[in-house]
């Protein structure tokens, strides 16, 4: 699933081509919104908050989609091949005098008001790429309703904090010399773990390269994510994977056992960990 930098990017890209254009012919491949006709609507901005995105319309409509594993939108000019899939992928297409956007994959498509949005906006922690984010509250936030659960899982719920995906979760919790199993009310400097999320994912918004260590040569972006196996680039260690949560929260948790203090499990077998494969090149790229 993308994290909220490559979502926050996407969203801009497609803001910048489509504000202020009406729509000539839009399609929307989903049975709820089959009849749903968005010509002659102004889009008036593409926004991202966490991991959604919002095409803002005139008269208070609003597209609502979600990329969860496998969505992306593609942007195409006037008579340029569609690539982003076959057509039976295609779930959203607007059309405007200059561009195309092509929503493939898409498993999230809802037609919203802004009252429905902010509903859903309500229901989520704060957007950690935000300029304007308040750490102490959004730290405070973590401490509230279960304070023992693991910091890891914290990070990665939505309802917490948004935007956070694996990637981000790990990296931060090895900057911060802390396991994913700590619980979060014992976490020292709990504002300053959000503070370092934030910074990581607000410096690699303006492109898709996700790196961590400052490096963006291929194979060098990050510190421990899908990195198991492999030596700590700090102190040589191995690096350690285990499962964390349950489903449907199931997720991979990489640390280093020297780098990293506190409470761990028994890491994945040599077998599980030969059945895992990277996540690939991102999808996400409008």
């Amino acid at each position: 699933m993308p994290e909220g930098d490559t979502v926050w990017l996407a969203g801009r890209t497609l803001d910048q081509a489509l504000a202020g254009q009406a729509l000539v012919r839009s399609d929307l491949r989903v049975p709820e919104l089959a009849t749903v006709d968005l010509v002659g609507r102004t889009v008036v901005e593409v926004e991202s908050y966490g991991k959604h995105l919002f095409f803002h319309f005139d008269h208070d409509a609003i597209v609502h989609t979600h990329f969860r594993m496998d969505g992306s939108w593609h942007l195409y000019s006037s008579g340029q091949r569609w690539h982003g899939g076959p057509g039976w992928q295609i779930r959203a297409i607007m059309f405007t005098d200059t561009v195309t956007a092509v929503g493939y994959r898409l498993p999230v498509i809802d037609m919203f008001t802004g009252a429905d949005r902010d509903r859903l906006i309500s229901q989520l922690g704060p957007d950690l790429i935000r300029d304007d984010l308040d750490f102490a509250a959004a730290a405070q936030r973590c401490l509230t309703g279960e304070p023992w659960r693991p910091i890891g899982e914290v990070l990665l719920d939505q309802r917490v904090v948004a935007g956070l995906g694996l990637i981000y979760v790990t990296e931060t919790l090895f900057l911060h010399s802390i396991t994913p199993w700590v619980p979060v009310d014992q976490v020292h400097d709990l504002a300053g773990v959000l503070r370092t999320a934030s910074r990581l994912m607000r410096a690699n918004r303006h492109h898709y390269i996700q790196t961590t260590t400052g490096d963006t040569a291929r194979g060098a972006w990050h510190w421990v994510y899908e990195r198991a196996g492999r030596g700590c680039r700090r102190c040589g260690a191995t690096i350690a994977i285990a499962w964390q949560a349950i489903a449907p929260q199931k997720r991979l948790a990489y640390w280093c056992p020297r780098c990293q203090s506190g409470p761990a499990p028994v890491g994945l077998s040599t077998e599980e960990r030969r059945r895992l494969r990277p996540t690939g090149r991102s999808r996400y790229r409008p």
